[in-house]
C-alpha cells in the first residue's frame, strides 16, 4: 500500500463515519441528504475536479435508480394486487384446515416464504398480520401450546420475510448490490434461495418453538377485533382465488428469473432460447409480466379501484428509492476517487475474505444507521472495484453476503423493529428477543451458507 492508498482509505472511512453521525446524531438528517452531503464532501477531500464530482453524483444516482427503481415499484404493485385479490386469505384458510398445531410454524414460514418473494418486509408483515392473528386466535381458543401463540406463529413469518428481503431479488437490497457489482440476477437468486432455507428454518420454527413458551405477548384487543372484522369484509366482497392459482401468480416473476438462470447454465451462449429467456427473465420484464398476469387472472376489483390501489402501493417505496439513488451517488464518487483500488491493495495484504468483508461493512452500516439499504449501497459501493479487479471472486455470493450483513440485529433505529413491537404489543425487551434475534440468526446463517457455497464451483 502506498501513502496515497492510505489517504484515500482514511477519507472513505471518515466519510462513512460522518454519514452515520449525520443520520443517527444531530442534526438527524434524512439518509438521502446525508448521502449527498457525504458524497460531495468525499469527492472534494480526494481532490476530484468540481465538474467531474457533479457528474459522478448525478450519474451514480441515475444509473442505480434506473437499475432498481422500476423493479421495486412493480414489486410493490404486485404485492398490492395479491392482497386485494385475497391470496393471503386463501392461504390462511388452507393452513387452518390442514395443519396441526405442531406443523403450524412450518406452514406459516412456507406462506411467508411465498408472499415474501415480491413484497418488502414491512409490506409483507402488514399483509400477513391478519393471517398471524387469525391462526394464533385459533390456537388460543383450543388451549393448545404454551406461552404466546402470537410469537409461536409470528416468529416464523418474521424470519421468512426478513430472509427473502435481504437475500433474494427483486427486493431492493439484493437488486442494488447486483446492479452495483454488475453481477447476475439469476445466479444471485439461486444462491439466495439456497441460503434462505436453512436460515428460515433455524430463525423461524426452531427459534420460535424455543422462545414462545418463555413469552406472554398478546396484541391489543382493539387491533385483534379490527383485523377479524376486516377479514370478514374482504371475504364478503369477492370470492378468493384458488390456492394453487394464487401461489403460481405470486411466484411468476421469480420463476421467469429462475428460467433465465437455468438457461444460462444449460444452453450455449448464442442460443435463441437463451436470448428469449434473458428477455423475459430480466427483472423489469419479469415483474411487469407478473403484475399484468395478476391483474388479468386474479381480477382484484373494478379498474378504477385497482388503479387507485396501484397508485397507493408505490407511495411507501418512494423513500427507499431516494435512499438507493443517494447510495448510488456515494458509490460512484468513491469509485471515481479510486477508493476501490486502495481496498484491493489492502485486502491483498490483510488476506481478509471479500465475502466476509462485505458482510461486515454492510452489518456495521446497517446497525449504526438503522437502514439496511444504506448498509447495502455502502458496502457494495466500496467493494465494487474489488469485484472488478478480482476475476476469481464470486460476485453473486458477494452480493448475497452484503445482503445478509444488512439484516443483522434490527433494533430501535430500524422501522421494522417498531412495526413488530407495536403490532404485537411487545415491550422493548420482548421485541429484541424476537425481531432483533431472529434477523441476527438469519444474517449469521446466511453468511455461513455463503462461505460454504464459495467452496463449490460457481454457477456462472
Amino acid at each position: 500500500m502506498t501513502s496515497s492508498d492510505i489517504q484515500v482509505l482514511l477519507i472513505a472511512l471518515a466519510s462513512v463515519v460522518v454519514l452515520v453521525l449525520l443520520i443517527v446524531a444531530r442534526p438527524r438528517l434524512h439518509p438521502l441528504l446525508a448521502l449527498l452531503l457525504v458524497s460531495f464532501g468525499a469527492g472534494l477531500a480526494t481532490g476530484m475536479p468540481l465538474d467531474a464530482l457533479v457528474h459522478a453524483v448525478s450519474n451514480g444516482a441515475g444509473k442505480t435508480l434506473g437499475a432498481v427503481g422500476l423493479v421495486v415499484a412493480l414489486g410493490a404493485m404486485l404485492g398490492k394486487v395479491l392482497a386485494q385479490a385475497g391470496v393471503t386469505d386463501t392461504l390462511a384458510n388452507a393452513i387452518l384446515r390442514r395443519a396441526s398445531p405442531r406443523v403450524l410454524p412450518w406452514a406459516m414460514a412456507g406462506v411467508a416464504f411465498i408472499i415474501g418473494i415480491p413484497m418488502f418486509f414491512e409490506v409483507g408483515l402488514v399483509i400477513l398480520l391478519p393471517l398471524i392473528f387469525g391462526v394464533a386466535r385459533k390456537l388460543e381458543s383450543h388451549g393448545e401450546g404454551r406461552g404466546s401463540a402470537y410469537v409461536y406463529v409470528g416468529v416464523p413469518v418474521i424470519a421468512a420475510l426478513a430472509a427473502m428481503h435481504g437475500m433474494v431479488p427483486p427486493h431492493p437490497g439484493p437488486l442494488t448490490a447486483i446492479a452495483t457489482l454488475g453481477t447476475s440476477v439469476g445466479a444471485t437468486m439461486l444462491y439466495g434461495f439456497i441460503a434462505a432455507i436453512p436460515a428460515i428454518v433455524l430463525a423461524g420454527p426452531v427459534y420460535g418453538m424455543f422462545i414462545a413458551p418463555r413469552m406472554s405477548v398478546r396484541p391489543d384487543a382493539a387491533l385483534l377485533d379490527s383485523d377479524a372484522a376486516a377479514e370478514g369484509a374482504a371475504t364478503a366482497q369477492h370470492a378468493p382465488p384458488g390456492l394453487g392459482l394464487g401461489i403460481v401468480v405470486a411466484l411468476a416473476p421469480a420463476l421467469l428469473m429462475l428460467c433465465h438462470a437455468v438457461a444460462e447454465v444449460l444452453l450455449p451462449e448464442g442460443s435463441t432460447v437463451l436470448h428469449v429467456a434473458a428477455f423475459v427473465g430480466h427483472p423489469i420484464v419479469a415483474m411487469l409480466l407478473g403484475v399484468m398476469l395478476a391483474m388479468v387472472v386474479l381480477r382484484p376489483g373494478e379498474p378504477t379501484a385497482v388503479r387507485k390501489a396501484l397508485g397507493e402501493s408505490v407511495k411507501p417505496v418512494a423513500g427507499v428509492l431516494l435512499i438507493i439513488a443517494g447510495g448510488g451517488a456515494f458509490q460512484q464518487v468513491l469509485t471515481d476517487a479510486r477508493v476501490g483500488d486502495a481496498i484491493v491493495h489492502m485486502s491483498q495484504q490483510l488476506a481478509l475474505s471479500p465475502l466476509l468483508l462485505g458482510w461486515l461493512i454492510a452489518m456495521l452500516l446497517s446497525v449504526s444507521t438503522g437502514s439496511a439499504t444504506v448498509g447495502v449501497v455502502g458496502a457494495a459501493g466500496l467493494l465494487a472495484p474489488l469485484g472488478a479487479a478480482e476475476p476469481t471472486l464470486n460476485l453473486p455470493l458477494l452480493a448475497l453476503s452484503i445482503g445478509c450483513g444488512s439484516l443483522f440485529f434490527n433494533y430501535a433505529n430500524h422501522a421494522g423493529f417498531w412495526l413488530v413491537k407495536e403490532s404485537f404489543g411487545m415491550s422493548m425487551g420482548e421485541a429484541t428477543k424476537t425481531i432483533s434475534v431472529v434477523q441476527s440468526i438469519v444474517s449469521l446463517v446466511g453468511l455461513c451458507m455463503v462461505l460454504l457455497m464459495n467452496l463449490l464451483p460457481p454457477l456462472v
